[in-house]
């Protein structure tokens, strides 16, 4: 039997799914689906297959509640029954599906989670990724990635598209950096096939796109981006973008950021002591180089702020060991390394804004915090390698220098300074510390 209302109310559906999807889509995924019987108690569909049936639940269940009639639950009044004349998924062969050739980049075999070193600075940001790359559209979304330069984000990125490829192989999966994107507008406007391009990127699965900050100041190409953004979100497909800044610091519009901001806002920090060191291990053991665990921690307390710093020093120590039969210690490392390393500037004048940035960047504080009044342990200690630092450093009144922190006394400041003094003779990793911040300092 089928009620007027509620057939109505599965047209409708139709229609408006229809009115959202691409054409291939719809013919594979929801044509096939028949109306078999509709009551204001239930609805019976025939679908051919339960491939069909889990696709219209796992896409479509919200907009099905507001066109079917509801049980107690909350959950669509809706039940399947399987069409045994067509035993075969309908989508098992699609229609040919439109490529765009031109702009789209391949994944890099390299960047995948088991390459991926994990550490405090990062832990969090690869948690959130290996969950979106598990289960597309499903939790975080967008996820939004934003770090320094050479911190890993396009990696992750890149092993969420390995992953999602491996384990969801139905799945269209596209990674494009956002200049490749432009690009594409600008290509597809010039041959006069710009809706082309709009059925591919909105007919995609999980897309995922790399330095949104080259959007600034694009206004035309930004609507087109949150026009694609917004359909591919509506379709609950899973977007992922990578940043330099965080939504509120690019120069997007109100709407864009908005849209950004809407699923999860992850920083990436730069990585810690050991965790360089464990990124110098792994990538030099990969290119068939042993570095010993005391060179590995020399390299990283003199290259710490990115990450390609660290693998252009490795290919330079794998390309010396390859050439000259010589033994790797701290000598010839420094040499090799040199332009890479950062050397003293005695000269420099040093100011208490410096080494407050320098010691912000190392112990992923803000500098505020650390003129604050915050007791927080790894403020507090944040704000005494400071101190301790400015004292050390800089040739001037204690008075002054103690009224740079926010307005501390003196007495402070040398508190700060006799407890950091102790603590560098027993405590290894924060000698080390307090060493690449001074350096870092020095930096010519």
């Amino acid at each position: 039997m089928l009620d007027c209302g509620v057939k109505n109310g599965w047209i409708q559906f139709i229609e408006f799914i229809e009115s959202r999807c691409s054409s291939a889509e719809f013919q594979n995924w929801i044509a096939p689906i028949r109306l078999v019987e509709a009551n204001p108690e239930k609805v019976i569909l025939e679908v051919p297959n339960v491939y069909v049936q889990d696709y219209l639940l796992d896409n479509f269940k919200e907009v099905l509640c507001n066109f079917l009639p509801l049980l107690a639950s909350g959950e669509p009044a809706v039940q399947f029954l399987m069409a045994a004349e067509n035993p075969l998924p309908v989508a098992a062969a699609p229609e040919p599906v439109e490529e765009l050739p031109a702009n789209e980049f391949c994944l890099n075999p390299l960047y995948t989670f088991e390459n991926f070193i994990e550490g405090p600075s990062n832990q969090f940001v690869k948690s959130a990724a290996f969950g979106i790359a598990s289960r597309p559209g499903k939790s975080y979304n967008p996820l939004f990635i934003h770090g320094g330069v050479g911190l890993g984000k396009t990696h992750l990125l890149h092993s969420i598209g390995h992953y999602a490829k491996e384990h969801h192989r139905k799945l269209r999966v596209q990674v494009i950096t956002t200049e490749a994107f432009i690009n594409d507008i600008v290509d597809h406007l010039k041959a006069k096939s710009i809706d082309k391009m709009k059925r591919f990127y909105r007919t995609l699965d999980v897309l995922l796109i790399d330095d949104i900050q080259f959007l600034q100041n694009r206004l035309g190409f930004e609507e087109e981006f949150c026009n694609t953004f917004e359909t591919l979100l509506n379709q609950n497909k899973q977007i992922v973008i990578t940043s330099d800044k965080p939504p509120a610091q690019l120069k997007l519009s109100e709407r864009m950021v908005a849209r950004l901001e809407w699923g999860l806002v992850a920083h990436m920090g730069v990585p810690d002591l050991e965790t360089r060191v464990a990124i110098i291990k792994h990538k030099s053991e990969r290119r068939g180089l042993s570095i010993p665990s005391q060179i590995a921690f020399f390299i990283a307390e003199h290259i710490y702020n990115n990450v390609r710093q660290i693998e252009g020093a490795i290919n330079r120590l794998c390309a010396h060991s390859k050439l000259m039969s010589e033994n790797l210690n701290e000598e010839v490392v420094e040499k090799i390394l040199s332009e890479l390393f950062q050397h003293n500037a005695p000269n420099k004048k040093i100011s208490v804004e410096e080494i407050l940035k320098s010691v912000a960047a190392v112990f992923e504080v803000r500098i505020s915090e650390i003129k604050g009044e915050s007791r927080h342990k790894e403020i507090a200690l944040a704000r005494q390698v400071a101190m301790y630092l400015a004292k050390e450093m800089i040739d001037d009144s204690l008075m002054k220098i103690a009224s740079s922190f926010g307005g501390k006394t003196h007495s402070t400041l040398l508190h700060a300074w006799k407890k950091i003094t102790d603590q560098i003779q027993i405590n290894e990793l924060l000698r080390r510390q307090v060493q690449m911040i001074r350096r870092n300092i020095e930096t010519v």
